[in-house]
């Protein structure tokens, strides 16, 4: 498929699967608009493209990201032409661009070395699985700039817990990889960044044996235990399963089970 053209993230499809690099490594990756932008735009593209089986996130220069661009915080959020209105709509898209890189309909890898700061450590949280190195650095800092974890608090008390996320958005402290997969933010750690890739590559080759059109429907069902009462949750979790079960997928899933042998998918 023909993928946007991007400056600030470098983008590889390569066996049906697409790596996104933060390439701005000079600003430690900062979330600036035009990165932002750039993700967007290429998710958009292709949330509905079954051809292209998961998302790896990264970052260029060793280090994965170290949260908002700041300056532009100075710039844009605090110009004297400022008001309350235009901050909150600032705010409200970022929280759209963490919640699209939650929801999008593909299994979404994230792989952190150097540090992964304030907005970047809040992008690990929204991923459905996180590789960090032993060594990568993390903090929530936002409040020890006197500003707020606003838009990453939601993703962050869903990966920690209540507890934890207070603890660690009310004192900035900062901590490791290997704490990282103590707190739950991290599912793997590595010892080098080539381990880091030897994960991933597991990772992913357990991906590809599963259906893609499934694990978009049930990665909209686990979602959706978020925010739906009991019984709508049987419903559209009965809904999901009818429809995998009926699908071209399906058919072909349990069809390749009965005659012992692997289904197309799974090349």
């Amino acid at each position: 498929m023909n993928l946007p053209k991007t400056e600030r993230i470098l983008l590889d499809l390569s066996d049906d699967w697409l790596t996104i690099s933060f390439n701005h490594p000079e600003s430690r990756n900062s979330l600036s608009q035009q990165l932002t932008d750039e993700i967007r735009m290429v998710l958009d593209s292709i949330s509905k493209d079954n051809v292209i089986r998961g998302i790896t996130f990264r970052g260029e220069g060793g280090v994965f990201c170290s949260g908002g661009d700041l300056k532009s915080f100075k710039s844009g959020f605090q110009s004297d032409n400022s008001n309350l209105d235009d901050v909150v709509k600032l705010s409200e898209a970022t929280g759209d661009f963490f919640e699209l890189i939650n929801n999008i309909p593909k299994p979404v890898i994230m792989l952190a070395e150097g540090a992964a700061m304030a907005g970047g450590l809040g992008m690990l949280c929204a991923a459905d699985i996180v590789i960090v190195t032993s060594d990568c650095k993390f903090a929530l800092t936002e409040t020890t700039l006197g500003i707020v974890p606003a838009q990453i608090a939601p993703y962050i008390v869903s990966r920690v817990g209540l507890s934890k996320a207070r603890r660690l958005m009310l004192t900035a402290s900062r901590f490791t990889g290997k704490e990282a997969l103590e707190y739950g933010i991290a599912d793997f750690v590595a010892d080098t960044p080539d381990n880091l890739r030897e994960i991933e590559s597991m990772i992913k080759k357990n991906i590809m044996k599963c259906a893609p059109n499934a694990n978009s429907i049930t990665k909209e069902i686990v979602l959706a235990t978020r925010n739906l009462d009991r019984k709508a949750l049987i419903k559209f979790a009965a809904v999901g399963f009818a429809k995998s079960m009926l699908s071209d997928e399906g058919r072909e899933g349990i069809a390749a089970f009965v005659e012992k042998r692997k289904p197309k998918w799974n090349k």
